[in-house]
């Protein structure tokens, strides 16, 4: 077996990472990206993956880059008239420039990380994914590349475009591509029992979310906090768990935590909020 062979490896450690925007920037000020967080992020990625054999796709929120020009310009309705055409424009080359410095800080980390645009190969309807060609991330996946798509502007059958959240393409990627985990790295330690973020404590984190527990949790994990163009914690929960239903396990946790991303790479569990099934 030839080199070039060894490098089209199986996809069976497969995991799906997502850094939420509210860990790469300042929410608070437009176009602001924390770069000492990515670059940890990116060195722990890198750490990793020297101590163990795992294939990633890297995805990422937007923040304080598109939420700007997409709450500015309405988006979430979808196209109503010629501004909202510049609002497109406007929110997709903000989106891009924050997915540049998230590979550009992969890739000073050693990692062969490649740019995945949305915008440009995945086609929705009333802001649910209809069509993605998948076929150059599977083989960027292959050849041991880590693909890094973000959260985009898409252009949308029904409504003429609409905002397309990472979870979104998270949860597509997965029932394409069967990973092991999914990791969603945000602001605070996990689901807390409580939308207001004064109470965000020990007590009312919440370890676990599954099948059972959701009904009686859906009410206290309130969608308010941290919610932005895309939907808030509350989304978050629900798609996964439909996940989890499916067989794929996720966690959220803290991404501003140091060592966190890098441990749960390797395969430590607990260190936020599970969802299961």
């Amino acid at each position: 077996m030839n080199t070039f062979q060894l490098m089209l490896m199986s996809l069976e450690d497969l995991l799906l990472v997502k850094l939420g925007g509210s860990v790469l920037t300042y929410k608070d000020r437009p176009f602001s990206p924390r770069l000492d967080v990515i670059e940890r992020l990116a060195n722990e990625i890198h750490r990793a993956r020297e101590k163990k054999d795992i294939k990633l796709v890297i995805a990422h929120g937007g923040g304080s880059f598109p939420h700007v020009p997409a709450k500015k310009y309405n988006l979430v309705e979808g196209i109503k008239d010629k501004e909202s055409l510049r609002g497109i424009a406007e929110t997709q080359d903000a989106a891009s420039r924050l997915n540049r410095i998230v590979v550009n800080k992969l890739i000073e980390a050693g990692e062969n990380a490649v740019s995945i645009q949305p915008s440009a190969s995945l086609v929705a309807k009333s802001g649910e994914i209809v069509e993605w060609y998948l076929e150059p991330l599977k083989g960027m996946l292959e050849r041991d590349l880590i693909p890094v798509p973000y959260g985009d502007v898409v252009i949308d059958r029904k409504i003429g475009c609409s905002i397309i959240s990472t979870e979104k393409l998270l949860a597509y990627l997965a029932r394409e591509l069967k990973p092991s985990r999914i990791l969603l790295l945000v602001d605070v330690d996990g689901v807390y029992s409580s939308s207001n973020p004064k109470d965000f404590n020990e007590s009312n984190l919440i370890k676990e979310i599954n099948s059972k527990n959701f009904r009686e949790l859906e009410a206290s994990v309130s969608g308010s906090y941290g919610i932005d163009v895309t939907g808030g914690m509350l989304s978050k929960v629900k798609l996964m768990l439909n996940l989890a239903r499916e067989g794929v396990e996720s966690e959220i946790l803290n991404g501003l935590k140091e060592g966190y991303l890098e441990r749960a790479l390797l395969g430590e569990r607990g260190l936020g909020t599970r969802i299961k099934y």
